[in-house]
């Protein structure tokens, strides 16, 4: 069965050297298809960059995109160098026009490129990648709703009588703004995962790995509207063991997910702010830290952070809340004394 999402088509142009390692990710460090397949989409302009820079193709060139790679092997990686990396990482500045997180994110990849086949397989002598300093770049603060937005999505989707899968999108979209899961977590939720009393269910997210998602009661009312038409005795949901379902009675798929979300902020009006699925997840984690003022620690734990400095991007503070922390320093009184 083939592990990622990119046409056979486009899997039988890489070099076998790149499928070994995106099967190694896949199914042995239980990388998500996504993250496999971005690895691989990188990759292979970097594949193309080698094979353009070999033959004095343009790199600006129509061509480019057209350069065969297949042919790749070990006598290509063990001829690349550290210089070889950086002239590869300013040529996507200057040529592809890449800000600093998406070369980070390419230099991310050949580190796992290369660690792979020199660590884990002891194919080539040496690592080029391992003293390369990676771009430097700002953390953007995460995009998300307010309380009032979120509520509004909420009420959009409850409201839309016309939809036949309303109950189902209104659970989806719940469980998002409260729970802060993943979308690939979310569509791996099977019906034995939820707990008889709805008060918790099992998620496996990165690398494999399960946690338990506790439940309010906003995500238990969700959904137990949604079971009154999930455990309805149609022969063909009965055969899925999948929580949420299409219109064809399938597991739902990340694809649709994000489709409904986009339909449903557009209708909300709030589709011109950069927001999506993930922006969902950002959402429940700010209003339960902010608003909710849990403990960071314990919200490492709630989205399944393997680093604490990851989720330590939710402690931004509002404008309002650091107008008012400039209000209270008790100096602020001396400007009235003054005025006066």
């Amino acid at each position: 069965m083939a592990v990622l999402t990119l046409k056979s088509r486009e899997l039988e142009s890489f070099p076998s050297i790149a499928i070994d390692f995106a099967n190694h990710k896949k199914s042995i460090e239980g990388r998500s298809e996504q993250t496999v397949c971005e690895y691989l989409i990188d990759l292979r302009i970097f594949f193309r960059y080698l094979r353009a820079t070999e033959l004095g193709i343009e790199l600006d060139s129509p061509a480019f995109s057209e350069i065969d790679i297949s042919g790749i092997g070990i006598e290509d990686m063990e001829r690349v160098s550290t210089e070889t990396i950086y002239r590869f990482l300013f040529y996507a500045d200057r040529e592809r026009g890449n800000a600093a997180v998406s070369r980070a994110r390419k230099l991310s990849a050949l580190r796992a490129f290369f660690r792979f086949l020199h660590t884990k397989k002891h194919l080539i002598t040496k690592n080029p990648t391992a003293d390369v300093e990676g771009p430097h770049h700002r953390a953007a603060l995460p995009k998300y709703l307010s309380l009032e937005e979120s509520l509004r999505l909420l009420s959009v989707i409850e409201e839309d009588a016309a939809s036949k899968s309303r109950a189902r999108d209104y659970a989806i979209v719940t469980l998002f703004l409260n729970c802060g899961m993943r979308l690939a977590e979310l569509v791996g939720i099977d019906l034995n995962d939820v707990d008889t009393d709805m008060k918790s269910l099992r998620v496996t997210g990165k690398g494999n790995k399960q946690r338990i998602v506790y439940l309010n009661d906003a995500c238990r009312g969700a959904l137990s509207a949604y079971y009154a038409e999930r455990l309805a005795p149609d022969p063909r949901a009965a055969r899925c063991h999948a929580l949420f379902l299409s219109s064809r009675m399938q597991r739902i798929s990340p694809k649709t997910v994000q489709w409904m979300v986009y339909r449903y902020l557009q209708a909300a009006g709030l589709s011109n702010r950069g927001l999506s699925v993930h922006k969902l997840r950002h959402t429940a984690a700010t209003l339960m830290y902010q608003t909710g003022r849990v403990d960071i620690r314990v919200l490492k734990d709630v989205l399944g952070h393997e680093q604490l400095s990851t989720t330590q991007i939710y402690t931004h503070v509002s404008n309002k809340g650091m107008q008012s922390a400039v209000d209270s320093n008790p100096l602020s009184a001396l400007g009235q004394k003054k005025d006066t």
